[in-house]
């Protein structure tokens, strides 16, 4: 394991400065790790959410404002940043923070690519060999449908830029693939994002989400998570950002998981590598698990949410350890990770109107007794603190009720009992998180 001790810091971390970059649920469980690993560092994250006041001072800057940011950044000594959204990353922060010396973990904006551009992932996928759908890209309505027209069947139509986890439409017939087209190309359904799209066979089979550090040569994977992006039960209505989600997948056993590595991370890395820009961060391949075997969904180049709300809490070694490693430019080789054993499962709390339009500023009630509830932890997202410090809504995910238990069921239904208790005006919630999981061990979720 790569020691936590590095450049003059001590055991607990005590003299370093951390910035985390983003104010979601995803930031909110890397704050919560970050203080397990080093409990006597400086955590600062950007403009807190309502939850984070505890684990974080709030520094009073967006995650898009590069320049105020690397200067804040260098005034106030922060040894490592920590960026979590997207946005940012295909907007070129870790180049930015670079050219001032600064220390950040993440992608540089040419290797994040991967995730800012559909096209660009499909393209490097072809050339180097890994397997995913057969696609179409196109730039043009008219090409995109014949292509549809002449493909027939299911397909899934998708954004080729970044929207937010939203932009897939997954169609099961050429009228529902021509009215996505449609929408994204003509109607800009998904803004900029949607004028380019990729139109994919649609695959069978169940998702599978993997994380994995690298330093753009060794790839350390991290505990298979299952996401839950569907707003209804059943796996019904729109996509989402994510509803829920949990660990482990029974279906990643050990043989799985080293072909994941030996056909999808470890070939991406390369070929990231040997096209000139080698990817060093959290490299997240979404998988769906075919009846021929793992193809790739797509790749992020951060870690997903609300996934790392149930990786991140099973996490037993440091993550602090490899992120430092990477982002200083050293190696990870012979680095490993240990998990705690039994499961994670996290219910997400969305507004009223999610993944649509919904509402803001309504007041949020979280008993005493969820806080206290054991092996239950709450990430928030789109929360605030009103004028009076009262805790409200600001976003259409609002919390993540994320539960340890030995399994995947337990944890469920102890997520679900936290999420049951907390109470907003139109808070919606899927009370089904890890079905599939429960029905392969023959139980209910």
């Amino acid at each position: 394991m790569i020691p936590l001790r590095a450049h003059g810091t001590d055991e607990d971390g005590a003299s370093l400065k951390i910035l985390v970059v983003g104010n979601g649920g995803r930031e909110h469980a890397l704050l919560w790790k970050l203080r397990r690993d080093a409990p006597h560092a400086e955590l600062f994250v950007t403009r807190a959410n309502g939850g984070m006041c505890g684990l974080a001072t709030s520094v009073p800057l967006g995650a898009g404002e590069f320049q105020s940011l690397a200067g804040w950044a260098e005034q106030n000594g922060i040894d490592l940043t920590v960026v979590g959204p997207e946005a940012p990353l295909a907007e070129g922060i870790v180049d930015h923070f670079d050219t001032h010396g600064l220390c950040a973990f993440g992608p540089t904006k040419a290797a994040a690519q991967i995730e800012a551009s559909k096209a660009f992932a499909k393209a490097l996928m072809q050339r180097h060999g890994i397997p995913t759908a057969a696609f179409g890209v196109f730039d043009q309505r008219e090409g995109a449908e014949a292509y549809v027209r002449q493909m027939g069947g299911p397909l899934v139509v998708k954004a080729s830029g970044l929207a937010a986890g939203k932009g897939v439409v997954v169609c099961d017939d050429t009228a529902q693939a021509l009215t996505a087209v449609a929408q994204m190309m003509e109607h800009a359904a998904f803004g900029t994002a949607g004028a380019q799209v990729v139109i994919e066979e649609q695959m069978t089979g169940e998702e599978l989400s993997v994380f994995a550090l690298t330093d753009g040569e060794n790839v350390l994977p991290m505990l298979p998570a299952q996401d839950h992006k569907r707003v209804g039960e059943g796996e019904t209505g729109p996509n989402t950002g994510g509803m829920g989600a949990y660990a482990p997948v029974s279906l990643a056993t050990p043989e799985l998981m080293a072909r994941v590595e030996a056909e999808i991370l470890r070939p991406t890395v390369a070929a990231m590598a040997a096209e000139g820009h080698p990817f060093r961060g959290l490299l997240y391949a979404g998988l769906m698990l075919t009846p021929d075997g793992p193809r790739v969904v797509e790749f992020n180049a951060r870690f997903g949410d609300p996934e790392t709300q149930v990786v991140l809490p099973l996490l037993r070694s440091s993550l602090l350890a490899p992120m430092l490693a990477i982002a200083r430019g050293d190696s990870i080789a012979g680095a490993t990770l240990e998990w705690s054993p039994g499961a994670a499962a996290t219910t997400v709390l969305a507004s009223g109107g999610y993944p649509g339009d919904y509402p803001a500023g309504m007041p949020v009630h979280i008993p005493p007794e969820v806080e206290r509830m054991e092996d239950v932890v709450l990430f928030h997202a789109g929360t605030a603190r009103g004028e009076d410090g009262a805790l409200v809504t600001s976003g259409g995910r609002v919390l993540a009720a994320t539960a340890l238990a030995p399994t995947v069921a337990q944890a469920a239904e102890r997520s679900r009992a936290a999420a049951e208790r907390i109470r907003f005006e139109g808070r919606h919630y899927r009370r089904d998180i890890g079905w599939r999981e429960a029905a392969r061990a023959g139980g209910h979720a």
